[in-house]
């Protein structure tokens, strides 16, 4: 029902934006809104600081008029996501106060300190490891009380002479052959696991291409993205929502079809808010006594919009000043 919702206001607003003119004079100080050319600055300034963006024209069919046909909307490719949104969301079992004797409040919290805490390939790698150590008689007080015997053991015994061990026949022994073709079947069997899904310490990274339009209608930039999975095949919607934070999937960031290109719709973060989010940073620059000019209005959308999408890592840009 939300997705008919979604295309229904989409087709609406593509209606809109395409009887509303286009901005002529600034209004991005007392608005946050960009004109077009205000856009392309934005544009460029992102490009020259952060160049794995870059500008795109799109399909000819698709050209915007009012901006330059080079410059029609901003592309980054490949950002990779490695974790999903719920991998990161607040849990209180996972929580830990950290004390700290310096610090005058007593310590911190930190909030996935048991984060691998019940991992079955933890606990099974830990037991593990103590079987090992148990059958072979390792441990730590065994080190601690034999350790001199075995520095002792160490200086008073005599180097192995590689050529007589090369000479006695020990190496002829391992045939070569045998041990590649051994190789070869571990590594069968572990490419079978991984196809069977049960190589989960392996860690699959999704990528994601981003674009940056500008939306006519609400006079702001907008992101667009679309996802891969480790084999370059395109992710399902759900798949995608499962890397949008969950307070706005299906609603701040729906599936839309892009403005510029043709092929399967893309997910996309809603500019309805934009502009008063654009607006209440510069108040807040203002305040604070400095300035933030609308060259490094991009660089700022990039940074509030990954509340978003908090774990796809696009954002490389630097710092903005706001004097």
């Amino acid at each position: 029902m939300q997705s008919v919702i979604n295309t229904v206001k989409g087709t609406a607003l593509g209606v809109a934006g395409y009887l509303t003119p286009v901005l002529k004079e600034s209004k991005f100080r007392e608005t946050g809104v960009l004109t077009p050319e205000e856009f392309v600055a934005a544009g460029d300034h992102l490009v020259h600081h952060c160049p794995t963006w870059q500008w795109a024209k799109g399909e000819e069919a698709k050209i915007r008029p009012y901006l330059p046909a080079d410059k029609q909307f901003l592309i980054t490719r490949n950002v990779p996501c490695y974790r999903r949104c719920k991998q990161i969301e607040y849990c209180e079992d996972k929580e830990k106060v950290i004390e700290d004797e310096n610090d005058a409040d007593g310590g911190w919290v930190d909030t996935h300190h048991y984060d691998n805490a019940g991992s079955p390939a933890l606990e099974e790698k830990v037991c593990e490891m103590t079987l090992e150590a148990a059958d072979t008689g390792d441990s730590d007080d065994g080190a601690a009380d034999g350790g001199d015997d075995d520095e002792d053991e160490d200086d008073e015994g005599e180097a192995e002479d590689m050529e007589q061990f090369q000479e006695s026949g020990l190496l002829d022994e391992v045939d070569p052959s045998t041990d590649l073709a051994q190789r070869t079947e571990l590594k069968l069997k572990a490419d079978k696991k991984q196809k069977q899904g049960e190589g989960d310490e392996i860690v699959r990274t999704r990528t994601y291409d981003l674009h940056i339009t500008y939306d006519k209608y609400y006079q702001t930039p907008r992101l667009w993205l679309i996802g891969y999975d480790e084999n370059r095949s395109l992710l399902t919607v759900e798949q995608m929502y499962e890397d949008v934070s969950q307070d706005h999937a299906k609603k701040t960031v729906t599936m839309e079809s892009h403005p510029h290109l043709s092929g399967p719709s893309m997910a996309s973060v809603h500019p309805c808010r934009h502009a008063d989010v654009m607006k209440k940073i510069i108040e807040t620059v203002t305040e604070s006594g400095g300035e933030m000019g609308v060259h490094s209005c991009l660089i700022v959308f990039l940074k509030f919009v990954q509340t978003v999408i908090p774990t796809i890592e696009y954002d490389f840009t630097q710092n903005f000043s706001i004097n």
